[in-house]
């Protein structure tokens, strides 16, 4: 059995050299302890390994992160030490490999140098070598390491004169080398964390934040917040999305928010409403059409979809989609490709489909209005955005967002009181956004003063169930009633073809002048005019 050595005598110089150790150790996990900043705790290291060790112009090299450009070597340069001048500390830069510092760097490995005199690839470059003793000087260069990769340098002179053993500065060394690896690799990891914890709390603040609009969607409520979520964690995938709801939940804004949240957001986002479209109508507009595929087919024309290659398209209404198209629309989606009207060869396209509707189409798959195969390569990733009436929080910033849209297009100043803001947020809206963006913009337009108030609100603001009418006034020959200043929410199959198509023709094709005889914006005119085949 192999005897220990004796312990050093209590006043021999190893013993000296021994509390002197201790003290350095003691004092350094003192700071450690007190701060978590590498800045004060490294230079006070590199001071102690001075006065108490004599290992002299201590200095810490760290790499410069990653190359400026590809092919370009990595450097690392002196980030904390001491007994060096500003200038010498400026010319401690060292490529990867080069010189002492550099080889450590490259292999990970410590490098002693007994006399830097007599090693040619010793650089003097931070120290010059007539600023140094002029007896024989030693150089001491260890790794820093974080998950066993290198990422500096721990080095220090030593004069070889000194009255203690080279391999007991090492071992202080290796173990200093260690805890300076430990505290930067902590430091990284808290301002990790610290970079994560900011970023959670910006999306937080924005989400929060009801005046800035995320895809130009407006609010914070939590039904919106979670569609808004679910929306993020799929946009950057290829998937389906089905957006379900009541009319005017804003399904538009929500599929050009999947396009601009994926990686297709710089390519093309295409919107088709299936129940604008005519049926016979409805293959050539979605897949195109070869020259003389049918009557008037003058040139060849690319549908929808082709024009949507490698962005989105959104198919709003799909329930309304033809049911003999549905099995053309299944393959598209299965194989990627499509073949025009009237044309013969495969046309292969690229496309990310956002689906909308608001009707129940696992009823309409039951009564066979919807084919089941296509349902399900729908239904992928539903997304069921919330009615208005579900999301009361958010009806305050929304109406705020219509007065100041409504008033920059119609150079208005109207704003509400906040009587009429809480009147706005009690009212049921059956119509949901659509219907207040609506109300918002006939108040801008039709209000008497600057300011309106709950009262004044009152007459703009359809009511869920409408009164009986009350009889006309007499009228003269040929004189059609004024329309209600206040137009109830209608579905959009209010109308029958012939109520429109009488309507155009007693106004002799005049749109607008229709639609208020009818009751109607110009807008929801036009829409039934495209949903029946008449424009």
């Amino acid at each position: 059995m192999t005897a220990l050595p004796p312990p050093p005598a209590p006043h021999s110089p190893a013993a000296d050299w021994h509390r002197q150790e201790l003290l350095l150790m003691r004092e350094v996990m003192r700071l450690i302890g007190r701060s978590l900043a590498p800045g004060l705790v490294l230079r006070e290291m590199l001071h102690l390994m001075s006065e108490l060790l004599g290992l002299n112009r201590g200095r810490v090299v760290l790499v410069d992160g990653e190359p400026a450009s590809a092919g370009a070597p990595r450097t690392a340069s002196i980030q904390h030490a001491y007994g060096l001048t500003q200038a010498e500390v400026a010319r401690g830069r060292y490529a990867w490999g080069e010189g002492i510092t550099g080889r450590v760097l490259a292999t990970g490995q410590p490098v002693i140098v007994q006399d830097i005199d007599a090693e040619p690839l010793f650089l003097a470059r931070a120290v010059q070598r007539r600023d140094l003793p002029p007896e024989t000087v030693a150089f001491l260069a260890l790794p820093i390491e974080v998950n066993n990769v290198p990422i500096g340098v721990l080095a220090c002179h030593r004069i070889r004169s000194r009255q203690r053993h080279l391999n007991d500065d090492l071992a202080v060394l290796r173990v200093l080398a260690t805890l300076v690896g430990q505290l930067l690799q902590l430091e990284a990891l808290v301002a990790d964390q610290t970079r994560q914890l900011e970023a959670r709390n910006a999306v937080l603040a924005n989400a929060l934040n009801t005046k800035s609009a995320r895809y130009g969607l407006i609010g914070s409520s939590p039904p919106l917040l979670q569609a808004l979520g679910e929306l993020e964690r799929v946009s950057q995938t290829q998937a389906t999305v089905l957006l379900l709801g009541q009319s005017g939940t804003g399904k538009e804004l929500f599929a050009r928010a999947v396009h601009l949240a994926s990686g297709r957001r710089d390519r093309p986002f295409i919107k088709v409403n299936c129940s604008a479209i005519p049926e016979t109508l409805f293959e050539s507009e979605l897949f195109g059409h070869e020259k003389g595929a049918f009557t008037g087919a003058s040139a060849a024309r690319p549908g929808w979809f082709e024009q949507a290659d490698t962005g989105t398209i959104f198919l709003d209404e799909i329930g309304e989609l033809p049911l003999a198209l549905q099995s053309k629309l299944l393959r598209t989606l299965q194989e990627g490709t499509l073949v025009r009207l009237g044309g013969q060869r495969e046309v292969k396209v690229n496309v990310r489909l956002v689906a909308a509707t608001h009707r129940d189409l696992a009823a309409d798959v039951e009564t066979g209005r919807f084919r089941q195969d296509l349902y399900y390569r729908l239904n992928v990733i539903p997304i069921r955005l919330p009615s208005l009436a579900e999301r009361r929080e958010d009806i305050r910033a929304l109406a705020l967002h219509f007065v100041s849209r409504a008033n920059q297009a119609h150079q208005r100043n109207v704003n509400l009181a906040p009587d009429a803001l809480a009147r706005l947020e009690q009212h049921p809206w059956p119509g949901n956004i659509r219907e207040l963006g609506n109300v918002i913009e006939r108040l801008v337009l039709l209000a008497h003063g600057t300011l309106v108030t709950a009262e004044a609100l009152e007459r703009f603001l359809p009511t869920a169930t409408a009164p009986a009418p009350a009889p006309p006034p007499p009228s003269a020959p040929g004189e059609r009633p004024a329309a209600p200043l206040v137009r109830d929410y209608q579905p959009a199959q209010s109308h029958s073809i012939q109520a429109l198509e009488a309507a155009l023709a007693e106004h002799q094709g005049n749109q607008t002048r229709a639609a208020q005889a009818m009751g109607l914006t110009l807008r929801q005119f036009s829409y039934r005019l495209r949903k029946a085949g008449l424009r």
